[in-house]
């Protein structure tokens, strides 16, 4: 449930991904974002889709599932 609401709110920041233990995954959403918007914030959108599609699917998976998959297996992306 922790990784749900992170991903919900800081989501775009990697927070998420920090919480999980994904460390390189997380400062690359931190750093894109960020960088963003020095480029017109085409980057920091493009997280925030990302981010999004990881909330739902987050959302949406039993805790077994998202235990199996992001905690035992260490999948790191969707």
């Amino acid at each position: 449930m922790g990784a749900v609401l992170l991903a919900f709110f800081f989501g775009a920041l990697g927070f998420h991904k920090f919480y999980l233990g994904y460390h390189k995954q997380g400062i690359c959403m931190l750093v894109l974002f960020v960088l963003g918007y020095v480029f017109l914030g085409l980057p920091s959108m493009v997280i925030a889709v990302i981010a999004l599609v990881e909330f739902v699917i987050y959302l949406f998976k039993s805790d077994v599932e998202f235990e199996q998959e992001y905690v035992l297996e260490s999948r790191p992306w969707f």
